[in-house]
């Protein structure tokens, strides 16, 4: 078992299926040692959880929560791309979070503090990491949240 996955195992974080695009993209691309992760919605029990805007009926804890959940979806798709050896990522380099976010809503970044905090406890210090967090009028699929990532490979 990888240091990482140990790691996630201490956590009783147990990582997601890879999920398939559902456009004309692909979930990740690596470019030397720098691996791009799409951007991933948070599931819950094989559905998007949550689904709505913040502001307007989704509260922040709860799209704090789902902003973890994209960060171990950004880590399936990042074990498929070191071939199976999480212990690869070197460190978090940044995060873009985006949050469905009705009018006057400017919490996005305590949501996306979610994906952040995630990162840490897994990595510790190496998942820290420069991140943007943007209110936007919508995500696929209702989605609350969204999370992308650009990591560092050893």
């Amino acid at each position: 078992m990888s240091r990482i996955e140990a790691r996630l195992s201490e956590l009783g974080l147990t990582l997601p299926d890879p999920s398939a695009p559902v456009a004309n993209y692909i979930p990740f691309t690596v470019s030397g040692r720098i691996l791009y992760v799409s951007g991933q919605i948070p599931r819950k029990d094989g559905k998007i959880w949550p689904v709505g805007h913040l502001g307007q009926g989704v509260p922040v804890e709860q799209a704090k929560e789902a902003a973890g959940l994209c960060f171990l979806a950004i880590l399936a798709h990042a074990k498929t791309a070191t071939g199976g050896d999480l212990d690869r990522v070197a460190r978090v380099l940044r995060l873009t979070g985006y949050v469905a976010s009705a009018p006057g809503f400017g919490d996005q970044p305590q949501v996306i503090n979610g994906a952040s905090d995630m990162a840490v406890a897994v990595f510790g210090e190496a998942g820290r990491h420069a991140r943007s967090a943007v209110g936007v009028a919508a995500l696929p699929g209702g989605a609350a949240v969204e999370v992308e990532a650009i990591l560092e490979l050893a």
